[in-house]
């Protein structure tokens, strides 16, 4: 008896936009091929997060030319490249569900290999970048956001920064339900991830545009990671403040004994001095992580939507 040919799963793929007009040209023509050689249904839902070019007329022509298969989901204001790819997810209904950049760093040739990997059983399919095509500055930058996120949250990612990246339709119904008003998707799936796997993939140097994320945009993103998946900055604040407190206090108890010793002298006023400045120090950035969390409570409790989608444009007759 022949064992029952496997069901084809539908591929949806989620491509966020901001200011992408110089790559949009080649993303298509790119893209559908690849699609049409997995033999299988297959969707593409673009996201236009507030550009102020020309990208969203760029993909209002790819849904007219691709009726049914390509969709254009237009934000009103700006959100945030994770947000943008929570208002896609919510205009899917593949079961595969594969997230990627419009600036052609990640190839589209790519995608078999995380489609491969989800017919083996695998809900989540996270990527690493070989030989990356950055400059040192964002290799550099983008090493440190993965250690610091593996040693403050306690996840094992290779590559936080690489978004081409494949989800189960269950783990995206369970992100998509998640109302955190931010949130860092590789590290969310992660969470709900049962059989998560990671692959190699190639990486392009950008062809038009340039980066959207800035250094302080790094670093907010790093600050995201931190607080939105882990309490341990605080539990490392507060152990640096206890022994900042045992060492003054036996600072103290030295500077007694001294001066029952020695008498009264002025020569450690220095001392005193640059003491008082380390513990103001840990104190301001204490504050300063303590306000990090009550902001993203603030935030939260304020019920605000974390994005409005203008309209979805489906290829259809507009008025």
């Amino acid at each position: 008896m022949t064992s029952p040919t496997p069901v084809a799963r539908k591929v949806s793929i989620v491509i966020p936009v901001y200011n992408e007009e110089g790559n949009l040209p080649r993303l298509l023509p790119r893209l559908v091929p690849v699609l049409e050689g997995l033999g299988r249904p297959w969707e593409v839902v673009f996201v236009d997060d507030g550009s102020r070019d020309r990208s969203l007329a760029l993909l209002k022509e790819a849904a007219r030319s691709h009726p049914g298969r390509v969709k254009a989901v237009e934000l009103l204001r700006n959100a945030g490249q994770h947000m943008a790819i929570m208002a896609a997810f919510g205009e899917t209904d593949g079961e595969y569900v594969i997230t990627l950049d419009a600036d052609l760093q990640n190839p589209p040739e790519e995608i078999p290999k995380l489609v491969a990997k989800m017919d083996e059983g695998h809900d989540v399919v996270g990527t690493v970048r070989a030989n990356r095509k950055d400059t040192f500055f964002r290799k550099a930058a983008s090493r440190l956001v993965n250690r610091t996120t593996a040693l403050l949250t306690g996840m094992r990612l290779g590559d936080y920064g690489c978004m081409l990246r494949g989800y189960h339709r269950d783990v995206v119904d369970v992100m998509t339900a998640s109302d955190e008003v931010t949130t860092f998707i590789p590290a969310l799936a992660q969470l709900y991830a049962r059989h998560p796997v990671e692959i190699e993939v190639a990486h392009e140097e950008r062809a038009e545009g340039e980066s959207k994320y800035s250094v302080l945009r790094l670093v907010r993103l790093n600050f995201d990671l931190m607080t939105g998946f882990s309490v341990v900055p605080l539990q490392l604040f507060g152990l640096l403040g206890f022994l900042t407190a045992l060492f003054g206090f036996g600072f103290g108890v030295f500077l007694l004994v001294r001066r029952l010793v020695v008498g009264a002298e002025v020569e450690g006023v220095f001392t005193l001095f640059a003491l008082a400045f380390l513990v103001m120090g840990v104190i301001m950035a204490g504050v300063g992580m303590v306000g990090e969390y009550v902001g993203r409570i603030y935030q939260q409790v304020r019920g605000r939507p974390r994005f409005l989608v203008r309209r979805v444009h489906e290829g259809k007759e507009e008025p």
